[in-house]
């Protein structure tokens, strides 16, 4: 009897316990998601059956499965400091884009984006590819230096294209949950390339190679302006919630570690020899870990999409 009684009571705790972290996982789970994407609705219900049109890439292919993972957090922001060593792109988000005075608002507007082009239906990925180039036509002007820019040359759109696919790829492979072979980091690069095609951009690389091989033909060009170095400083120390500061921390050097030396030298970005061996990569190891269990614990309300247009979105940071 006292037995009986005293297994009852551990079952009791037990399940009393896992409700429990149940519940602060899927708080946590909500506010990731809150600070990432904002208020914007689901794009997909990922753990849902997937029926009609499963969007331009679909669930086999090599986008999903990167862009599924932690490791976007870190490969996001090594774009967006790569980004910076353009003069144009730089100069055209320096003075058209509230990246200080409304950083998540940003950041919520380049998820949306990434979620639509990667998840969404074609009609909606198409839809929001049409609203950035919409954005774009009224960001022109012209760099401190007084050279003319436009958001829409195909140039410079196929510029922030490969800066994010290259920085997206390189996070996968470093701190991706599963490993990707030469031909599935091949097969990345030209599932990519649609998107440039759709923004009319000139041609996007179609493999590893002729990624790398753009990047070392665009090196003259890139260079750390005063807008560059001011800006890598802010995507250092963002105005976050304050809870949020310390993964935003780890993040931040996991993705300057992703950096090639010459960016950071020009950037003036602080490294530490042995640092991002020893420190920065363990860290951020623990930290995404921990962010996909968290995330795999949303509940379902936050998950179903509602038939709300995703694309009805400022697209101006993406």
């Amino acid at each position: 009897m006292i037995t009986s009684l005293t297994s009852s009571a551990a079952s009791l705790a037990t399940t009393s316990a896992a409700a429990a972290i149940d519940t602060v996982r899927g708080r946590l789970a909500l506010g990731v998601r809150q600070l990432v994407v904002g208020d914007n609705p689901p794009v997909r219900d990922l753990d849902g059956p997937l029926e009609g049109d499963l969007g331009i890439f679909g669930p086999d292919s090599i986008t999903w499965q990167i862009h599924a993972d932690a490791a976007v957090f870190v490969g996001g922001l090594r774009a967006l400091f790569l980004q910076t060593m353009h003069p144009a792109a730089m100069a055209g988000v320096a003075e058209h884009s509230a990246y200080r005075s409304d950083p998540l608002g940003r950041l919520a507007r380049t998820a949306n984006y990434v979620g639509v082009t990667t998840y969404g239906t074609v009609p909606e990925a198409t839809r929001m590819v049409g609203a950035v180039r919409t954005v774009h036509e009224r960001v022109v002007g012209r760099t401190p230096d007084g050279e003319p820019y436009a958001a829409n040359d195909p140039h410079l759109l196929t510029f922030v294209h490969h800066t994010l696919v290259d920085s997206l790829l390189r996070a996968h492979q470093r701190y991706g949950a599963t490993a990707l072979t030469q031909r599935e980091a091949d097969t990345y690069v030209a599932e990519m390339a649609v998107l440039a095609d759709l923004f009319e951009a000139e041609p996007a690389a179609t493999s590893v190679a002729e990624l790398r091989a753009w990047f070392s033909d665009e090196q003259p060009v890139l260079r750390g302006t005063s807008q560059a170095r001011s800006a890598a400083r802010f995507l250092l120390t963002p105005p976050l919630p304050i809870a949020a500061r310390p993964s935003y921390g780890v993040i931040a050097a996991a993705a300057v570690g992703l950096l090639p030396a010459s960016v950071r030298r020009s950037l003036w970005l602080p490294t530490v020899p042995f640092a991002d061996p020893l420190v920065v990569r363990p860290a951020t190891g623990v930290l995404l870990h921990a962010l996909r269990w968290v995330m795999a614990g949303l509940p379902e309300a936050a998950t179903d999409h509602e038939g709300g247009d995703a694309t009805e979105v400022d697209a101006e940071a993406a």
